[in-house]
């Protein structure tokens, strides 16, 4: 059983913030990096964030740089996403990703969850 599932998504106002949470399980996780991507309406999936094995290396999108941190805790198999200062424009559904890879490129990654819809009101 491999799984990959994300939590932590709502409706939050511009300026606000939210956590998301990715939990994985069903293989060692803690030899891929692990990504976050998003999905706007009418929109390409698109890179957010990306960490390594080890959690030493992240890679943020130009767009979400400065307000938004991804983390992971392999010891309780689970990545995370602190949203800051949160936009219209980042509405989106968020996925999470697993990879050997370090890569921004959504093609490249093995394993995905469902996704969790963040909506940020004006």
């Amino acid at each position: 059983q491999v799984q990959l599932v994300e939590s932590g998504g709502g409706l939050v106002e511009a300026g606000g913030s939210l956590r998301l949470s990715c939990a994985y399980s069903g293989r060692t996780f803690s030899n891929y990096a692990m990504g976050w991507f998003r999905q706007a309406p009418g929109k390409e999936r698109e890179f957010v964030a990306v960490i390594s094995r080890s959690g030493s290396f992240t890679r943020t999108a130009d767009s979400v740089k400065g307000r938004f941190t991804i983390s992971r805790d392999n010891a309780k198999n689970t990545v995370y996403l602190q949203m800051n200062n949160l936009k219209r424009e980042d509405t989106a559904v968020y996925y999470c990703a697993a990879d050997r890879l370090y890569g921004t490129v959504a093609s490249e990654y093995d394993y995905w969850g469902q996704g969790t819809q963040v909506t940020v009101s004006s």
